[in-house]
């Protein structure tokens, strides 16, 4: 017989020694059998009681922590607050320091409940390990939101256009960026996509040039066109005056002859300037009788 088959043999032997023992201690000794079930449930009872001073303490520290950690959020806010410093860094720094604090207060609470904070600590570091090479894309979103923070393509209430969509910059989280679209749609762009991605600020300028395009036809005056919408464009109090605006003919159209028009404007009163300058040269275009032509094909039939 082998050493391992002699081994197995004994272990065998010694579970169903230690059974019938048991067995017959049962049997044969009922009251001492209970007494030392009722002494083992006893020292749990003990055990339970003397811990619940602990377990409380470890509550009131866990609720006056929260308490704490909500009261440096709002000093820290205020503090940014005081330095002017950007909206977007200000919202992401308050992102990093709750979980931080967060993180310390869970620490705390288990070590007062008598888990050694080295083995919290150990545990917690396997854990972020074994977490950031299940989620490397979410780390790459992390360092995307720290990249933004540090290059500032764009803040908080800039409308740009990034990756196919565009919208007004709500929040820059650690994860992701959030725009609100024109028609009110949330638009949630991962940062490490933002951060690769072409942007498009469209207020990071305080002016901008509106420009526009507006057809005539070949029988009209365009000297007369072109002084109607200079006109036009200085009665209107949005468009500066410096840089001036401009207006040329751009090209001839097929059917018409096209008049590029191109203003300056502060950026919040761009969609008013080309609103309003679109709406008036169409008025003053009918009024002094300048046609606004169609595309349209003349067909000559030539007879044999």
């Amino acid at each position: 017989m082998s050493i391992n088959s002699l081994i197995s043999t004994a272990e065998t032997a010694i579970e169903e020694t230690t059974l019938n023992d048991a067995i017959h201690d049962l049997t044969s000794k009922p009251e001492e059998t209970m007494s030392k079930l009722g002494e083992f449930f006893q020292n749990i009872l003990n055990g339970f009681l003397n811990a619940i001073p602990t377990i409380i303490f470890a509550i009131l520290t866990l609720i006056l922590g929260l308490i704490l950690c909500k009261f440096c959020l709002w000093l820290i806010s205020k503090g940014l607050d005081k330095t002017k410093t950007d909206l977007t860094v200000t919202k992401f720094v308050k992102q990093c320091v709750k979980i931080v604090l967060y993180v310390l207060l869970l620490i705390i609470v288990l070590s007062i409940l008598g888990i050694p904070t080295t083995s919290v600590i150990t545990v917690i570091g396997t854990a972020g390990v074994a977490i950031g090479l299940a989620l490397q894309d979410s780390l790459s979103n992390v360092a995307g939101g720290f990249i933004l923070m540090m290059t500032k393509p764009f803040k908080i209430g800039d409308y740009i256009i990034i990756n196919g969509v565009e919208g007004t910059v709500a929040q820059i989280s650690i994860l992701h960026t959030r725009l609100d679209s024109a028609s009110n749609q949330a638009i949630f762009l991962p940062n490490a996509q933002a951060v690769n991605a072409t942007v498009i600020n469209n207020t990071a300028n305080d002016i901008r040039r509106v420009d526009m395009k507006f057809s005539i036809s070949y029988d009209d005056d365009y000297e007369k066109a072109r002084d109607i919408i200079l006109s036009i464009l200085s009665e209107n109090i949005k468009v500066l005056n410096d840089p001036a605006p401009t207006v040329r003919m751009l090209e001839h159209g097929a059917s018409a002859v096209v008049i590029a028009t191109r203003p300056w404007c502060k950026t919040a009163d761009y969609w008013d300037v080309y609103f309003e300058t679109t709406e008036a040269i169409r008025s003053a275009f009918i009024e002094n009788n300048i046609s606004i032509p169609f595309d349209q094909l003349d067909v000559h039939v030539v007879k044999d």
